[in-house]
C-alpha cells in the first residue's frame, strides 16, 4: 500500500511539474506591442517639429520643401505680424502621400514667440484632425530653443503630452505618449540646405499602451534623425512596463532602413518602422 501511495505521489508531482512548465512556456513574455507604440510616438512628434522648421522659412502660400509630392501636400498660412507668430500647416481633409512615403491629412497648428531660430524662442504645437498613416495624432508639444552648447550646436527642449489613436481602433484604445527630451542639431546647421540636417535626441518619458499597460521610457543611446532619411537611423530606448520584463528598442547602427528590433529577456524581435 505504501509503495502504491509513493507511486501515485510521484505521478502527481510529475504531472504538476509538467503543468507548471507548460504554463511558464505559454506565458513567456514576447509581447512587443508597447515597443511598437513607443516607436510611433518617437517619430510623429519630432516629425511635427521638423515640418514646422521647414514651414518657418516659408511665407503664406509657399510650398514646403521637405514634405511634398508633385502636387505638393500642404498649404501654409504664416502670420509673422501677430504676437505670438502663428503657422497653420494644412495637409487637407484627404490623405496626401508625402515624399517621405507617409500619408498625412489635417492640420498642425504652431505658435512661436520670436524668430524661429532665435535662442529662447518657444514653440507651441497643437493638432487639428491630424493623421500620419491614419494614426490620429493629438495632444500638445512645447519646444524651446535653448541656444548653443559648448560645441556651438543649437539644442532644444521638447515637452510632449501626447495621445495617439491607432488606425482601426476605437477611442478607448488611444495610447498615451509623454516625453521630456532634448534635441541637438548636430550637423547641417551652417548650410542653407535641409537634406544634410541631423538631430540627436536624449531624454525620458512615460506612457500607456492601447492595452492599458503603463511604462517608463529612457533613451540610453541618442536617437539619430537625419532629415533626408524617412526613419530614425540609430539609438536605443529602454521601456519598463509595470509587472513585465525590460524592453530595449534598438534603431540600428546608422543605416537608413525601416527596421528596428525589440529585445526582451535576451531575445530579439523585429519591429517594422
Amino acid at each position: 500500500m505504501n509503495k502504491n501511495k509513493l507511486i501515485v505521489g510521484i505521478a502527481i508531482l510529475a504531472l504538476s511539474t509538467s503543468m507548471i512548465f507548460t504554463s511558464c512556456v505559454r506565458e513567456r513574455d514576447t509581447d512587443i506591442e508597447l515597443a511598437k507604440d513607443e516607436v510611433i510616438g518617437d517619430f510623429v512628434y519630432s516629425d511635427a517639429f521638423h515640418i514646422a522648421s521647414d514651414a518657418s522659412t516659408k511665407n503664406t502660400g509657399e510650398n514646403l520643401a521637405n514634405y511634398k509630392t508633385t502636387g505638393y501636400c500642404a498649404s501654409l498660412i504664416h502670420d509673422t505680424m501677430s504676437s505670438p507668430r502663428t503657422m497653420v500647416i494644412d495637409f487637407g481633409a484627404l490623405n496626401c502621400m508625402c515624399n517621405d512615403g507617409r500619408t498625412r491629412r489635417g492640420k498642425i497648428l504652431v505658435a512661436y514667440t520670436t524668430h524661429f531660430s532665435d535662442s529662447s524662442n518657444v514653440i507651441n504645437f497643437n493638432f487639428e484632425n491630424y493623421f500620419v498613416n491614419d494614426y490620429h495624432v493629438m495632444g500638445t508639444q512645447v519646444v524651446e530653443n535653448k541656444g548653443h552648447n559648448l560645441l556651438g550646436q543649437s539644442f532644444f527642449s521638447q515637452e510632449v503630452v501626447g495621445k495617439i489613436l491607432k488606425a482601426d481602433t476605437t477611442i478607448k484604445d488611444t495610447l498615451q505618449w509623454n516625453a521630456s527630451r532634448q534635441m541637438t542639431w548636430v550637423a547641417g546647421e551652417d548650410t542653407p540646405m535641409w537634406f544634410d540636417d541631423v538631430y540627436e535626441t536624449i531624454g525620458t518619458g512615460n506612457g500607456r499602451g492601447v492595452r492599458y499597460e503603463y511604462y517608463a521610457m529612457n533613451i540610453t543611446q541618442p536617437l539619430v534623425r537625419e532629415v533626408m532619411c524617412r526613419y530614425i537611423k540609430a539609438g536605443k530606448v529602454e521601456l519598463q512596463p509595470q509587472g513585465k520584463a525590460l524592453r530595449t528598442i534598438d534603431y540600428g547602427n546608422g543605416e537608413c532602413d525601416n527596421q528596428a528590433s525589440a529585445e526582451i529577456n535576451n531575445k530579439r524581435y523585429a519591429v517594422d518602422l
